[in-house]
């Protein structure tokens, strides 16, 4: 799968957006935040981003009320317009 790699990045998603979600409605608002910023940055549609198990779980780690202030992500699209992102560490 890494010899068709069209593009690949890292980004730093700013998730301060999800202060004006409910407190119980955070963690869930944060994963549609950076799906919407890997769909605008990676030039994707939205049902051909895939998040990796990792990235969840960073934002879900302190509940869903206080999720990161933001997130490293490397972002990889494959040449089927399929977009892989994982956690940066």
């Amino acid at each position: 799968m890494a010899e068709n790699i069209v593009k690949e990045q890292i980004y730093t998603i700013p998730l301060r957006d999800v202060k004006n979600a409910p407190r119980w409605r955070r963690a869930n608002k944060a994963m549609s935040i950076i799906r919407a910023y890997l769909v605008r940055h990676m030039k994707a549609e939205v049902e051909n981003i895939r998040i990796d198990k990792s990235i969840n779980e960073k934002v879900w780690e302190r509940g869903s009320e206080k999720p990161p202030s933001f997130i490293r992500v490397r972002a990889a699209k494959y040449g089927d317009d399929i977009v892989w992102a994982e956690l940066v560490a």
